[in-house]
């Protein structure tokens, strides 16, 4: 019942992110993002998968693995499309 329960977290937690990644997809724009949040998010994601790795917890695990994605295709992004939906470095 436990896992469970983290598995149902892990899962809305996650789900939550999906449609911001559709959106700025879509809108070729993350100009509303901050890459410092981006960034420091990714890298706690990816502590906390490295310590459900390590402490055997699936729910941790699973979540955390399809965040750093999410998460990751965000500042890919935020660095790729740069201001206005233009690609970074176009005129």
């Amino acid at each position: 019942m436990v896992e469970w329960l983290g598995l149902a977290a892990g899962f809305l937690t996650t789900a939550s992110f999906v449609p911001q990644v559709w959106r700025t997809w879509r809108r070729k724009s993350a100009d509303d993002l901050s890459l410092g949040m981006l960034v420091m998010f990714t890298v706690g994601v990816i502590a906390w998968l490295v310590y459900g790795w390590l402490s055997d917890q699936r729910p941790v695990i699973l979540a955390n693995l399809v965040m750093v994605v999410l998460a990751g295709s965000l500042m890919a992004m935020k660095l790729a499309f740069g201001r206005n939906g233009r690609r970074a470095g176009s005129v």
